[in-house]
């Protein structure tokens, strides 16, 4: 892979067509649009981990994506900067990684169902083990891929929510540019590759050419060309970096601010990423900081600092395996020894502590009786429109969403499509009103 074919600045559904001349970059560009969409701004009501707040305000989607553009674009302005250096003769657009970095932190997750990841996993369920497996014969005597439901992917959506043209929308979706797209794309394979294990993939069957498109355009080679398998792109690592950063540290303060963790049980954890160098000057600025929020909030910003200059060091020093596709690895995972030490210890904190937390299963058991429900009456509604009761709750869809589509495969889909892109809010009460819940008494 190329840097000068990887930085395009190309924009995905209007190739051919003539734009406007604007101050702003289109990588500048694809962030604002972002900012200001919809499916962006719905963010702000889905849950990242913990539930949504009362009293005490935690991470939501919105905010730990917003975290995450922040640290994303440090970590591709450090790496824009040694770049220009090291490739001076160059025609690349490295100014731009920076911007395109920031941009695509900000649609990591806009593909993720309400519910946090419990509700990627209670959809999954619902077709692997619940009431939609009698949907699989029909789906793949039609050529569907069943898999894309079964191991149901935030990711994966994320590609198709941004370059799926939904009904009286137009063409390519975000009409983001390639690069942001494929920055986005953390695994380029298809369901049929990922495991019972880590079900992880890139694309659903129907937004496999889509991808193809935007490996052709940026130069990106398949490393197994029979199994459709491409190499990652270069700034996905960053990506996906700034996301381990983020998500692992905030939790982290998170369960301090709910007291899942008690305050000596957070210091400790952070202190463990510093050597005994930096300790010194660290304490004395705790010593000066008397509120205890203030002091984890100082001692969160040190460590996301030390993990920006440690994941920049292993992607340049990886340069030429990340662009011949050899490179295979989160860049989090090449940190030095003190800092993977105390990252894996805040890691199984995480898991025995917070991920375990009753507030948190108490989510996720939600997730998945209304996710299962709201499925079950809305797929009986497109696969028998004709129905009284089916016609007055396919009114309630969004003229966006194809309920009329042609196969099996498409009406899942279009459901899917609509259950992913709402809230948790109002997720909860289109579950009480069609199930009858939320009517007053009579």
């Amino acid at each position: 892979m190329q840097w000068k074919q990887l930085l395009s600045g190309k924009r995905f559904g209007i190739e051919a067509c003539h734009e406007r001349k604007h101050e702003r970059t289109n990588f500048q560009r694809d962030y604002d649009r972002l900012i200001f969409s919809s499916p962006f701004r719905r963010l702000q009501n889905k849950t990242q981990v913990f539930p949504l707040p009362g009293s005490i305000f935690v991470h939501n989607r919105l905010t730990h994506s917003l975290e995450v553009s922040c640290v994303g674009r440090s970590l591709g302005n450090n790496v824009a900067a040694a770049l220009v250096q090291k490739h001076s003769e160059q025609e690349a657009d490295f100014s731009e990684v920076g911007s395109i970095v920031s941009a695509a932190c900000l649609a990591h997750d806009m593909g993720n169902p309400p519910f946090g990841h419990s509700g990627e996993r209670a959809i999954s369920a619902y077709f692997k083990e619940g009431n939609g497996k009698c949907l699989e014969r029909p789906v793949c005597d039609e050529g569907g891929r069943w898999e894309d439901f079964t191991r149901f992917e935030g990711n994966a959506n994320a590609l198709r929510l941004l370059t799926h043209q939904f009904v009286g929308r137009r063409r390519g979706g975000f009409v983001l540019t390639y690069s942001t797209i494929a920055s986005i794309i953390k695994y380029p394979f298809p369901s049929t590759l990922a495991t019972d294990e880590k079900k992880k993939f890139g694309f659903f069957q129907s937004e496999e050419e889509t991808y193809t498109r935007i490996a052709c355009e940026l130069g990106i080679h398949k490393t197994q060309p029979s199994l459709n398998r491409y190499a990652r792109y270069p700034l996905v690592y960053l990506v996906e970096a700034a996301d381990d950063i983020c998500y692992q540290i905030m939790d982290i303060e998170d369960a301090h601010k709910l007291r899942i963790l008690t305050t000596d049980e957070t210091t400790a954890l952070l202190l463990r990423y510093f050597e005994d160098e930096r300790l010194g000057s660290i304490r004395k600025t705790l010593h000066i900081v008397n509120d205890i929020n203030e002091q984890i909030a100082y001692l969160r910003s040190c460590i996301i600092g030390l993990l920006v200059d440690e994941c920049t060091r292993i992607f340049l020093e990886n340069e030429e395996a990340l662009l011949d596709g050899t490179y295979d690895r989160p860049l989090i995972e090449g940190i030095g020894k003190r800092a993977k030490e105390a990252y894996k210890a805040c890691s199984d904190t995480a898991y025995r502590k917070i991920y375990k937390a009753n507030e948190v299963v108490e989510v996720e058991l939600a997730g998945y009786h209304i996710f299962s429900s709201l499925i079950d009456i809305l797929m009986e509604a497109v696969l028998h429109p004709e129905k009284s009761y089916s016609k007055l709750l396919l009114n309630r869809i969004p003229e966006q969403y194809d309920i009329h589509a042609d196969t099996v495969y498409g009406k899942i889909q279009c459901i899917l499509d609509y259950i992913s892109g709402m809230t948790d809010v109002y997720a909860l009460d289109l579950y009480r009103k069609i199930t009858g819940m939320g009517l007053p008494a009579v």
